[in-house]
């Protein structure tokens, strides 16, 4: 599946918070989202954010709608991965399709003394060797299966399935993730249901002691030496953002001033996925409702409008298209028609962030 599809038609993105025991993670879960963390019954601990957007909370001021809604993640704190406890089958079969289900994760890596000193360049290689003997174990089976087709050489879709399938195992088998196969970035629409943990987007956060919550370390010092992927990455002290994620407002805000805090960590892995995911966001406004539309960025108009429904998408004649900062500038839609800042767009249109759009579609 290439990343453009990955979202199309989907309203919330999708996280999945990684990393070894101690590091934190479930912390930096409560930081994130305000609630308790901790797995019940086996289950993932799973909650939703809505991403902060001053767009939407100055639209809505304008047009005072019945319903308010922005672009919102979904988090999971997942099971601790350690090293062999997905070959031990430690990690159930629910988390890891929790995990192949994410648009990215989230990993957290212990950057404090925990009774032994910190390894984030260890811990972050032992993540990424689970996730690549997992997916060798996932192609493996799908090659079995593929070999014990009578005729596949009459079924050339296949026969290129084996051949991508082996191709992805010889890299796998060099130990790199799948990530870093051009076949992915070229065209993966043929692995699409595979959903391999070695080819998702990798966040990392360094969990710091309060003292070091600066930056004492940076994304490059973390990848194994040859490994040529980008790492997104930010350093923060899950202890100290956790409590402020639970201060009513004004707390926050003296506290966040004390500590010399300019933005919580919700806020920066918030713009840290957008980024990472490519993410933009177009808006749609009325009396009834004001919303921020997460859209990969390079989506055309027609694609924009199946993110709000799928019959926008098949049945759509085009776009009443105005940016935000022009409707705002110009005082709203009449004031855009005027300065010409209004425009009707066709379906091949690439929609920016901040477009206001007004889909127009047939019966």
């Amino acid at each position: 599946m290439t990343e453009k599809d990955r979202l199309k038609g989907k309203k919330d993105m999708h996280i999945s918070i990684i990393g070894s025991p101690g590091c934190g993670k479930s912390t930096l879960f409560q930081a994130l989202t305000g609630a308790a963390p901790g797995r019940k019954n086996g289950a993932d601990a799973m909650a939703t954010i809505e991403v902060p957007d001053r767009r939407i909370e100055r639209l809505t001021e304008i047009f005072h709608p019945r319903k308010t809604t922005y672009a919102r993640i979904t988090v999971a704190d997942t099971v601790a991965i350690e090293e062999g406890n997905i070959k031990k089958e430690t990690i159930g079969p629910g988390t890891l399709q929790e995990m192949r289900g994410s648009d990215a994760f989230l990993l957290v890596l212990r950057n404090f003394d925990n009774g032994g000193p910190a390894d984030l360049q260890g811990d972050f290689r032992n993540i990424v060797d689970e996730f690549i003997f997992a997916d060798m174990v996932q192609i493996e089976a799908r090659l079995e299966r593929i070999g014990k087709q009578p005729g596949k050489k009459d079924h050339p879709e296949l026969a290129r399935e084996e051949a991508s399938l082996r191709e992805c195992l010889d890299h796998l088998n060099g130990g790199h993730p799948l990530a870093t196969l051009p076949l992915f970035r070229e065209d993966g629409k043929q692995l699409k249901g595979f959903r391999f943990l070695s080819q998702k987007p990798i966040m990392v956060v360094a969990n710091c002691e309060e003292t070091a919550r600066g930056g004492a370390v940076d994304g490059e010092s973390i990848l194994p030496d040859g490994d040529p992927s980008t790492l997104p990455f930010l350093a923060a002290c899950g202890k100290l953002e956790a409590e402020l994620a639970v201060m009513d407002p004004g707390e926050r805000e003296s506290f966040m001033e004390e500590y010399g805090i300019g933005e919580s960590v919700a806020g920066r892995i918030i713009g840290l996925a957008f980024r990472t995911l490519g993410l933009i966001s177009f808006l749609t406004v009325g009396e009834d409702e004001c919303r921020a539309w997460p859209i990969r960025e390079g989506m055309n108009a027609q694609e924009a409008a199946g993110a709000i429904h799928t019959s926008l998408s098949e049945k759509f004649i085009r776009a009443e298209t105005v940016s935000y900062e022009d409707f705002i500038r110009h005082g709203g839609f009449n004031g855009c028609k005027k300065a010409g800042a209004w425009r009707l767009e066709g379906k091949t249109y690439i929609v920016r962030d901040g477009d206001i759009l007004t889909i127009r579609a047939g019966n």
